[in-house]
């Protein structure tokens, strides 16, 4: 889509396979790192559970324009028709223009008839929640929750690893040869949640030094760090891998006698293996914390 700007920065997805820029391992992708350490890599329950299949994917997302309006099902929807998994995420706003703003879930009680109703008539906007968006602001969205990016906003998003995505409406925008670009209708009234959720925004404690939850599901954990000063962060009680993604500033991670300097859009893949880390901004660094939990 030409008005939005898409990377994906650690993905194990089939054919958007990261892959090892250099050392010894140059050229391997990341699901041939997990066949070949598995659980000192990723986690061992985190092995049991997904296999060769790295589980989470890290985007970067920066939108001039409002994206289409969709919303992703889950696993079990996903596991019942053979496409995979399904599609939990969760955004963080690293950048947003003046009056910026995104939809997320509705705006009143809505059932399946109302609905259709409002998506025939081409007046879906008017249930749907549209949030004024800040950065530094945070939105969770489980599969089934109706959403969509507006333009001036520049995301960081992390996500369950699956590409299922069904598209509701797309503003009658024209593709390249003039078509519509195609809908799936039917299969988003199978997995939307239509239920009104009392916030749709993430309140954290946003304070340097202090670690802050912004999610924490079955599907990834993740934590903010303003850091101003050195940290060490202990990973042993988690069987999992983490990731570090640098949001904004520089430093330097410490382990084992080593380090690796980091800058705002770098992300760190930390094994399993390795049990804590220090992380020692330069001045000040805004990093995203993402790991695995409880997948026995």
């Amino acid at each position: 889509m030409p008005n939005c700007g898409e990377v994906w920065v650690l993905s194990g997805y089939p054919d958007k396979e990261s892959v090892v820029e250099n050392g010894f391992l140059a050229g391997n992708g990341l699901n041939e790192l997990i066949e070949v350490y598995m659980g000192d890599l990723i986690g061992e329950s985190v092995f049991e559970k997904f296999g060769e299949e790295f589980p989470i994917l890290v985007k970067f997302i920066d939108a001039a324009d409002y994206l289409s309006i969709q919303v992703h099902p889950d696993d079990a929807y996903a596991a019942k028709r053979n496409i995979g998994r399904g599609k939990t995420e969760m955004w963080y706003v690293m950048d947003a223009d003046e009056g910026s703003e995104l939809i997320t879930g509705f705006n009143q009680p809505v059932h399946k008839n109302k609905y259709i109703e409002h998506l025939n008539s081409k007046t879906l906007r008017e249930i749907l929640n549209v949030e004024k968006v800040n950065r530094g602001e945070v939105f969770y969205l489980p599969a089934g929750r109706v959403h969509a990016i507006g333009p001036g906003l520049l995301l960081a998003e992390i996500q369950e690893t699956s590409d299922n995505t069904f598209r509701i409406y797309d503003w009658d925008r024209l593709d390249d040869k003039g078509n519509l670009r195609e809908l799936h209708t039917e299969q988003a009234l199978e997995v939307i949640d239509f239920s009104l959720a009392e916030k749709y925004k993430t309140s954290y404690l946003n304070k340097p030094n202090i670690p802050a939850n912004l999610a924490t599901c079955e599907h990834f954990t993740v934590n903010y760090l303003h850091l101003t000063q050195g940290i060490n962060l202990n990973y042993h009680i988690y069987d999992s891998f983490e990731v570090h993604l640098c949001l904004e500033g520089s430093g330097k991670m410490e382990y084992n006698g080593g380090n690796v300097p980091f800058k705002t859009g770098d992300c760190i893949l930390i094994p399993n293996e390795l049990e804590s880390v220090r992380i020692v901004p330069e001045k000040s660094v805004k990093i995203l914390e993402v790991f695995l939990e409880n997948q026995k």
